[in-house]
């Protein structure tokens, strides 16, 4: 709350009790749990210090078998047309394409990305219903305010280039994933991503916001680029830099699967704690 000021709410009182009524479910039933766990240390670090000490930082875990680089990758846009590796493709992934996720710092910087890369082809994942945030004004969704907002300094031949697939079935998005050069992850501090997590182990080259959790994903410079989450210039900047530059491309999406795979691995990493999670609970020793 109150981390937007585009979208903060008019009374900060009322602010207030949102926050109080939001936080009364997890309290009511920590306050009979022995033990808890959060996927994010940050999420973790946001309980009150006489619960802190029961929650253990376990992350949901990911299947990096099945995210992993492929080079013959193909992904059929709703026109049909296939995009490949060949084409210079930036993605944007969230469940919902609102303002929680960046979605309205994306598309303003959409005019500018796409003047310096005329042959990038921008392809967004994502519903437009209702999502973590505040609902767009009534009759209407946050893609199509934003896409009001901005359309009037995109021609039509480079709005061509921008393409809304939806939601995507598995198959689809990992190839989609697979294909991507930059990934483009945008986050309030929140709840992360899964999306952010598989891009990282497919080796997706990733600009991320220099956000809490994100930055417990991404070192940047070592795993992905971070920017601040405002700075509309600093991220059409670092998308071009790395859009240009094929070898730090490579870099850092190896080593963003690095991370994928000694953090967030199901099978060999978040499995295994989360039994072990179980067996210390059910002997007591937690």
């Amino acid at each position: 709350m109150g981390f937007d000021a585009e979208f903060a709410a008019p009374n900060g009182a009322a602010d207030a009790c949102r926050m109080q009524m939001k936080n009364l479910n997890n309290l009511a039933h920590l306050d009979q749990a022995d033990a808890a766990i959060s996927p994010t240390q940050w999420q973790a670090d946001t309980f009150p210090a006489h619960w802190r000490q029961r929650i253990h930082v376990i992350h949901d875990g990911i299947d990096t078998d099945a995210l992993q680089p492929r080079s013959d990758v193909q992904f059929k846009l709703p026109d049909g047309n296939p995009l490949t590796r060949k084409d210079e493709v930036v993605t944007y992934v969230a469940r919902h394409l609102e303002p929680y996720r960046g979605f309205h710092v994306f598309m303003r910087a959409l005019s500018d990305l796409l003047r310096q890369r005329p042959h990038a082809r921008i392809v967004i994942v994502g519903e437009e219903g209702n999502g973590y945030g505040a609902a767009a004004p009534q009759g209407t969704s946050w893609r199509q305010v934003f896409t009001d907002e901005v359309r009037g300094r995109i021609s039509d031949a480079d709005w061509a280039r921008v393409h809304f697939v939806g939601r995507l079935s598995r198959p689809d998005f990992t190839s989609l994933l697979q294909l991507s050069r930059v990934h483009v992850y945008l986050s309030y501090p929140f709840v992360l991503s899964w999306s952010l997590l598989e891009a990282m182990s497919a080796g997706c080259c990733i600009v991320a916001s220099d956000t809490a959790p994100v930055r417990e994903a991404i070192t940047c410079g070592e795993h992905g680029r971070l920017v601040g989450f405002f700075d509309q210039a600093g991220l059409v900047a670092r998308i071009v830099d790395l859009l240009a530059d094929p070898a730090e491309r490579d870099r850092l999406g190896a080593q963003a699967r690095q991370r994928a795979i000694e953090r967030y691995d199901l099978q060999k990493v978040c499995l295994p704690e989360q039994l072990r999670w179980i067996g210390l609970q059910a002997t007591g020793a937690v």
